[in-house]
């Protein structure tokens, strides 16, 4: 077991999603989410809490020199990560500071508006959906992921609990939080009051792969802000905790790991 202080990991929040998160979730998600909008060549893209850019730097690569895409977050560290991976990305990025709810862009800029698993962290999601149609030309598209409930993502509903046991009430809200207590038909209803048509929710299940249920915990938190908490723990603490989720997600350890179910619900909607 590892030592409280190599918990600590030198790299930021930011970065350790970018280096953990990014390429076992976000990025296949992504390239999911962009082929639901049928993305074209000259399409004008806007990324809602890009985070560190892995849906616009996939939209770039599609539509080209003769598209535009920006990515916008509330979170100046996310954005400082995407401008740092986006250097390679033939068509220019444009990341931008901004909230979801108050979009900082004229009626019509846009073909397509992407929001990968962001909307559920928003205060007024009714609101986020009304700008994003706003800022949506005439007969453009949007698509929309967010995690389903923790009923269905098991595992992380161990996590949640073995951090509220041994942490605290606030560290197993915050494992939680991605996964909002939502039906598919909240969706359509959110699509439907912002003036959204033909809205489709469709059901999307994956998974995420860890090399160790350790290394599970390890990056989970490292990529958010649970990482201090967790690298603070004493060692037989952190230890008991580590088999409390062994114990409960064996099923689910194989001889590569720990392979863990996820399911989304994607919205896709149309000015």
């Amino acid at each position: 077991m590892a030592e409280a202080g190599e918990w600590q990991l030198a790299e930021s929040g930011p970065e350790a999603y970018e280096q953990y998160l990014v390429p076992a979730l976000f990025a296949p998600w992504a390239e999911r989410l962009i082929e639901r909008v049928d993305l074209q060549k000259g399409d004008r893209v806007l990324d809602v809490g890009c985070g560190t850019g892995i849906v616009a730097r996939y939209a770039a690569g599609v539509v080209g020199d003769d598209g535009t895409v920006v990515g916008l977050d509330v979170n100046e560290g996310m954005l400082e990560v995407a401008r740092a991976t986006s250097t390679e990305v033939t068509s220019a990025v444009e990341w931008r500071r901004g909230d979801a709810m108050d979009l900082p862009f004229t009626d019509g800029t846009f073909d397509v508006v992407l929001c990968q698993q962001a909307i559920q962290f928003v205060a007024d999601p009714s609101a986020a959906l009304r700008e994003m149609r706003r800022v949506l030309a005439p007969y453009g598209r949007m698509a929309i992921s967010v995690l389903r409930p923790l009923a269905f993502n098991p595992g992380y509903g161990v996590l949640a609990d073995a951090l509220e046991r041994h942490i605290g009430d606030d560290a197993g809200a915050m494992m939680r939080s991605p996964f909002p207590d939502w039906e598919g038909e909240m969706l359509r209803a959110l699509a439907d009051d912002a003036g959204f048509r033909d809205r489709a929710v469709t059901i999307e299940i994956s998974a995420v792969r860890y090399p160790s249920i350790e290394e599970f915990v390890r990056r989970e938190a490292a990529s958010s802000p649970l990482a201090g908490p967790l690298g603070s723990l004493d060692r037989d603490v952190r230890g008991t905790l580590i088999r409390e989720i062994e114990d409960a997600l064996g099923e689910y350890v194989d001889d590569d790991g720990i392979v863990i179910p996820l399911e989304s619900y994607v919205l896709v909607a149309h000015r």
